[in-house]
């Protein structure tokens, strides 16, 4: 089989998957609920307890907060079809026109933004913010 003939086999193949994804819908992002955002993030961290659970507007991420106190805030969000959970150490935060980016010291999610509303933008940054605050090393002494 010439090269030139593979190679648009292929490309035509990986192009009609993307498409059949897309028009079944599974490109989509995941919709989380309280009870789909405490199993992704339980999925990712077994031995966490979750104490406290605030799911955003539009469904796509989740702020976590453990039962032990000295434990950092965690974050679900969707990625497509699947979730992502990261707990909210050594990240940066930054106000954005659509809600808040965070950059993580993570290379396998460097960062993610996360679209809010207003109110929700004001109340998760409060929220991150006092909570690092509580936890950072400063705070023990």
């Amino acid at each position: 089989m010439p090269l030139e003939l593979l190679l648009i086999l292929v490309i035509g193949g990986i192009a009609a998957i993307a498409v059949l994804l897309h028009l079944t819908g599974r490109s989509n992002k995941r919709v989380l609920s309280a009870v789909s955002a405490r199993a992704a993030w339980q999925r990712q961290f077994p031995e966490s307890r979750v104490s406290q659970l605030v799911v955003a507007d539009n469904g796509h991420a989740a702020l976590i907060r453990d039962a032990e106190a000295s434990a950092p805030l965690g974050l679900v969000w969707s990625f497509g079809a699947d979730t992502v959970a990261r707990t909210l150490q050594d990240i940066d935060l930054a106000r954005t026109n659509d809600g808040l980016r965070l950059s993580f010291a993570d290379y396998s999610a460097p960062r993610v933004l996360l679209h809010l509303t207003p109110t929700e933008t004001n109340s998760w940054q409060q929220m991150i913010a006092d909570h690092s605050a509580i936890n950072s090393p400063l705070a023990e002494a």
